[in-house]
């Protein structure tokens, strides 16, 4: 009894044993490795705004900051036209002030002045008229005089009332709809002022972001068009390298997953990477990447962002992925 219970022991330590063998030598415990290539991304860059260059600060390879000046355009004309239009924004402002403030007694003074000046007119035209009209018929005046009078008369008048209804509308003050016209003048003068420093900036040409001059496309004296490509830049920062991965390692290749990165160029060194994205969908494997498996195989792409570049990877370079167990 006891050796058949010994005996039943001693198999179940030997499967055990077996089976913590096969564990720790089974495929899934073997560090994954996959092939990609590198994948710097390249932006098209120019000015925003048709004009002469007037300078370039940079040439092919040169390595540019985000926000480093790249070339700038002639702006002269631009200027000018800022100028002016600061001007023009000034004078609005100040007749908008003037109507809120409202008129000042000296406005007053001098509006009532001009309706006592034109009263005192139209009253001198009418003695004159007054003193002719009882001369009329008898053959001492002429009837041309007489009208003439009549028609001094009626001008004074029209004068005093326009004079008079001038002093009314100073005491009254600002209409509110002449302080909206005045504030939509104001408004449409700091438009135009601020789209033309837009334009001003516009024509300074910056790097959107860190990397390295690949082509220089134009020339100091060159008239260029809005949005024509003047330089071409590959942004360095970050730099990715894009693998394809067969679904049976889906589970092991997971965003956020740390891996090592070695290049055929630099095979001693090892890069660092962090798994970015891993694609839905799957598609065929391009033929541009050095695989062992299938080329016509399904699988999904990848993308690891590289922790430490230096200036041996290249656009498209092959690389070689290593997932650590």
């Amino acid at each position: 009894m006891n050796r058949r219970l010994i005996g039943v022991a001693a198999v179940l330590v030997v499967a055990l044993a077996g089976w913590g063998v096969w564990l720790l030598l089974r495929p899934d415990g073997e560090s994954l490795q996959l092939y990609g290539n590198i994948d710097i991304r390249e932006a098209a860059i120019g000015f925003e705004i048709p004009g002469r260059v007037e300078a370039l600060a940079v040439d092919e390879g040169a390595r540019v900051a985000a926000g480093q000046e790249l070339g700038r355009l002639d702006a002269d004309s631009v200027d000018a036209e800022l100028a002016e239009a600061q001007g023009t924004l000034s004078a609005a402002e100040a007749r908008l002030a003037l109507l809120r403030a409202g008129p000042t007694r000296a406005t007053i003074a001098q509006s009532a002045a001009q309706v006592e000046e034109r009263r005192a007119a139209l009253a001198d035209v009418q003695a004159d008229l007054n003193r002719l009209a009882p001369l009329v018929g008898t053959g001492a005046v002429a009837d041309r005089d007489v009208e003439n009078a009549r028609s001094r008369v009626a001008e004074a008048a029209a004068r005093l009332r326009q004079a008079e209804q001038a002093l009314a509308d100073v005491r009254a003050g600002s209409r509110r709809e002449e302080i909206a016209q005045a504030e939509a003048e104001r408004e449409r003068a700091r438009a135009t002022v601020e789209r033309l420093r837009i334009r001003t900036g516009d024509a300074v040409l910056v790097a959107p972001e860190s990397g390295v001059v690949l082509t220089r496309a134009v020339e100091v004296g060159e008239v260029v068009q809005g949005g024509q490509t003047a330089f071409t830049l590959a942004l360095t920062d970050p730099v990715w390298a894009r693998i394809y991965v067969d679904a049976k390692d889906l589970g092991r290749v997971a965003p956020g997953a740390e891996v090592e990165l070695t290049t055929d160029a630099a095979p001693g060194h090892v890069y660092r990477g962090r798994v970015g994205h891993v694609s839905p969908t799957a598609e065929f494997t391009p033929r541009a990447v050095e695989s062992p498996e299938l080329r016509t195989d399904l699988v999904y792409r990848a993308r690891v962002v590289v922790l430490n570049p230096d200036d041996r990877l290249r656009q498209g370079m092959p690389i070689t992925v290593r997932f650590p167990h």
